[in-house]
């Protein structure tokens, strides 16, 4: 199964799997909700997910994902830095973390591990240095991208179904977390960081 919002990753992948990793389809899908539905129509042996889908963030599918298929293998393929989602994504058991933006040929053995290795997504990474958003929780990170995007504190908590109080908190919580005082260092923090 491949998870991700932009068409031309999926096909690509497709691609790659069919020419070298024995699949002959794989089956796609954009949103969370898409794949939840696919998941239990059928039993999947890999999928590889983009942490952003088009309805939102797999951080708040993977655990449900986990509990339901534990037998899964996950790969996650994004333009999302690891430093700030390996821990996180390693609490579920996923360590199979490939950038976008590597080069073709790293892209290509890390899929290659993924398919034909199935002990390789036991395997811890090498990752690089921690960052100041290598320790966030799962609730500060779907925040962080919603500040990023310009959101204010009564959308976050429109859009996550929680209190006022509650973003505001964890708003505060981040900013003390990364050591900035306002939005706008918060922006620079992340954009040194890759993060979107």
């Amino acid at each position: 199964m491949l998870a991700d919002d932009h068409s031309m990753v999926r096909k690509g992948i497709q691609m790659l799997c069919k020419l070298n990793f024995g699949y002959a389809t794989a089956d796609e899908v954009s949103s969370c909700q898409e794949l939840m539905k696919k998941l239990a129509d059928k039993a999947y042996t890999h999928l590889v997910l983009d942490i952003n889908l088009s309805d939102g963030n797999t951080l708040e599918v993977i655990p449900v994902i986990r509990s339901l298929y534990p037998n899964l293998q996950i790969a996650i393929l994004s333009m999302q830095p690891e430093s700030v989602y390996g821990n996180l994504l390693r609490r579920h058991g996923i360590y199979q973390f490939i950038s976008k933006t590597a080069p073709e040929d790293q892209t290509f053995r890390m899929l290659q591990d993924f398919f034909e290795n199935a002990l390789g997504s036991q395997s811890e990474p090498e990752t690089s240095g921690p960052t100041p958003f290598s320790k966030f929780t799962r609730r500060e990170v779907e925040i962080l991208h919603l500040l990023l995007k310009g959101k204010g504190t009564s959308e976050i908590a429109n859009v996550l179904g929680l209190k006022h109080n509650t973003v505001s908190t964890v708003k505060n919580r981040i900013f003390e977390k990364t050591n900035i005082s306002n939005l706008m260092e918060l922006k620079e923090l992340a954009n040194l960081h890759k993060i979107e």
